[in-house]
């Protein structure tokens, strides 16, 4: 004799699941606009770091960069709105992007100092290290 367990809600959760893949399968063909955390390189010499961060998209008037005591926050919100109409039909489209970085710095670097460019996507940081910061030379007489 086979013992079948019986489940009330079997029919509920098929139901369910029809409906789920349903409605997945519809909504895949749209696309779906996200903004994740840029990527960020950073590359150490003696004079400072270079930041290199990928914005593309963005124009330099859509992204902050600011820094409050030892904190580096790199920002952007950009909001975008399109409206077309053709015959009868009106269609209206928004698009919120935003993200918000930041990076701890290290107590060697002059923050005042740090410049910022932008140019096709790529948002470059240089943090320079302070003078004393700097690695010095010294060369010890053998005896």
């Amino acid at each position: 004799m086979n013992l079948i367990k019986y489940r009330p809600n079997r029919m509920l959760s098929l139901f369910n699941d029809s409906w789920d893949r349903f409605f997945d399968s519809f909504f895949e063909d749209f696309p779906v606009v996200t903004m994740k955390n840029p990527a960020v390189d950073v590359k150490e010499d003696e004079n400072g770091y270079l930041m290199e961060v990928e914005l593309p998209g963005l124009t330099d008037k859509d992204i902050e960069v600011k820094v409050e005591g030892n904190l580096l926050t790199l920002s952007s919100k950009k909001n975008e709105e399109k409206e077309e109409k053709k015959n009868d039909y009106v269609l209206k489209e928004r698009k919120s992007y935003s993200f918000s970085r930041s990076f701890v710095l290290p107590e060697n670097v002059s923050a005042k100092e740090i410049a910022a460019e932008f140019k096709n996507g790529l948002l470059t940081l240089n943090v320079p290290k302070t003078e004393k910061a700097k690695p010095k030379l010294l060369e010890i007489k053998v005896k």
